[in-house]
C-alpha cells in the first residue's frame, strides 16, 4: 500500500505547531530586545538587528505553514488515489468471481463438450490482478470496470 497518510497528517501538524512555535519566537526575541533596559546607538542598533532577525525567522514559519500545506495536499491526492485503487480491486474481484459463476454454472453442453465462455467472460477469467493495493489497479482494463 501507498502513503502512509497517517504520519503525513502527524507531520503536517508538526510543521504547523513548528511554524507557530517560530513566530512566537520572533516576537518574543523583538519584545524582549524592546524592552531592554539599554539606550543609546548601540542599544538601536541591536533593536534594529533582532527585528530583522525576527523577520526572517517569520520567513521561515511561513515556509513551514507552506510545507505543510502542501503536505496536506498531497495526503488528500494519496487518499484519494489509495481509494480509487480499493474500488477498483472490489469490482474487478466481484466481475471476475461472477465470471466464474457463470462459467461453473454453464456446464456442459448435450454433447459431452464444455460450453464456451463468451469473450468477456474469457477476458474475466484469464485475469490476473496486480497485488492488492498496488498502483497498477489504476490502469487495469476489464470489460464492466
Amino acid at each position: 500500500m501507498y502513503g502512509d497518510t497517517a504520519a503525513g497528517r502527524k507531520r503536517v501538524a508538526q510543521l504547523r505547531e513548528q511554524g507557530g512555535d517560530i513566530r512566537a519566537l520572533a516576537s518574543r526575541l523583538v519584545s524582549q530586545a524592546e524592552a531592554a533596559p539599554w539606550h543609546g546607538k548601540a542599544a538601536d542598533a541591536m533593536r534594529e538587528r533582532i527585528k530583522e532577525r525576527a523577520n526572517h525567522l517569520r520567513v521561515a514559519a511561513a515556509h513551514h505553514e507552506s510545507a505543510a500545506e502542501s503536505l496536506a495536499r498531497h495526503i488528500v491526492e494519496v487518499d484519494s488515489l489509495k481509494e480509487a485503487i480499493d474500488t477498483r480491486s472490489h469490482k474487478a474481484t466481484s466481475l471476475v468471481e461472477d465470471a466464474r459463476t457463470r462459467a461453473s454454472e454453464a456446464g456442459t453442453a448435450p454433447d459431452g463438450t464444455p460450453r464456451e465462455a463468451d469473450e468477456t467472460d474469457s477476458t474475466l477469467l484469464s485475469f490476473d490482478p496486480p497485488p492488492a493495493g498496488h498502483k497498477d489497479w489504476l490502469t487495469v482494463n476489464l470489460p464492466g470496470l
